[in-house]
């Protein structure tokens, strides 16, 4: 009986999945294992440690700990996927799932932002490069991010046949579609501040001079400045084509945008670069495996069963300062 009720929503519903009905439950899948897998060991690296914590270390937990809690929510993104659900039990874990994501963005651009004065301006230590200071400002991100999320259960379900599904094409209203919208334009603010950051470290960095033309210095040179591309390839990659695809999809569920067609299309690439967006709880790992040294020791002593080795190296008395800040 509730299939066929679900059946009958979706076919009265306008926008459909398409293509994506089938894919995304797999994909969402594969995601969710591998997500899973990365971040639990990710915590067990740096929740275990025997370390001072740094400013870094902060950011890089609640990094680790909003990609883990993004993975979770993918379960029931699966199984309520293209059906009808409980409405607030899909409207939770949506919630949920963006306030995750967004947490994921403002702790990267914070490593950049920490990154950025270290390599930069070394001699100087600025407050947010202080424990206290940082653990403020990441408790403050949660806090905000909660806070203006929870704003979506003021909203009353409309009647629409798309409503009812869960991870749906859903219509907005204004408070709803406004959120939206400043979301994305802080985004596009954080990510050009995080390409101006970037940029001026990889300037820098190509500017140092080591060894006077040795050959090996020179490698290592270059090695340092390709590692730098890679956390903002990562940000780009997984979050920059959602929030350009955002604009004109929230337009669509403000209906400023009304043929069905172009919100066919919006739904198709809006649920394809969300993926991308989830996609980065398993990217994340690949950063501090590059840039991590005792990240990388503690991988490879995991792969190789030396799991005496791998507990006595994540024992140590060692900042996790220089190690996540060796590139």
């Amino acid at each position: 009986m509730l299939a066929s009720n679900s059946s009958s929503v979706n076919a009265s519903c306008e926008v459909q999945d398409g293509f994506l009905a089938h894919t995304l439950p797999i994909t969402y899948g594969v995601i969710c294992a591998l997500g899973l897998l990365c971040n639990t060991f990710t915590i067990f690296v740096f929740f275990l440690r025997q370390h001072s914590d740094t400013s870094m270390a902060v950011y890089m937990r609640h990094l680790a700990i909003a990609d883990f809690l993004l993975v979770l929510c993918l379960p029931l993104r699966i199984h309520y996927h293209h059906r009808e659900g409980p409405y607030y039990l899909c409207k939770a874990v949506g919630v949920f799932f963006y306030i995750n994501m967004y947490a994921s963005i403002m702790f990267l651009s914070l490593i950049s932002l920490d990154r950025y004065l270290k390599v930069i301006k070394p001699i100087w230590v600025f407050r947010i490069q202080k424990v206290r200071w940082s653990r403020m400002a990441s408790y403050a991100i949660w806090a905000a991010l909660f806070g203006v999320m929870s704003l979506f259960f003021l909203g009353k379900e409309r009647e629409h046949p798309c409503n009812r599904i869960c991870f749906h094409f859903h219509d907005k209203g204004v408070l709803g579609g406004s959120i939206n919208l400043v979301a994305v334009g802080v985004f596009f603010a954080s990510f050009l501040v995080f390409l101006c950051f970037y940029g001026k470290i990889t300037f820098r960095l190509s500017a140092m001079s080591l060894g006077n033309g040795d050959p090996k210095a020179q490698g290592r040179k270059k090695r340092m400045v390709l590692k730098t591309f890679l956390v903002p390839a990562i940000f780009t990659l997984c979050f920059l084509p959602y929030h350009v695809v955002r604009v004109p999809y929230v337009l669509a569920q403000m209906d400023v945008i009304t043929e069905v067609d172009k919100k066919q299309l919006l739904h198709i690439l809006n649920e394809f670069t969300l993926l991308l967006s989830a996609l980065n709880s398993c990217l994340d790992p690949l950063i501090y495996y590059f840039l991590s040294s005792t990240y990388r020791k503690t991988i490879l002593c995991a792969i190789q069963g030396k799991f005496k080795s791998m507990y006595a190296l994540n024992r140590r008395r060692i900042s996790i300062n220089r190690s996540l800040t060796e590139i």
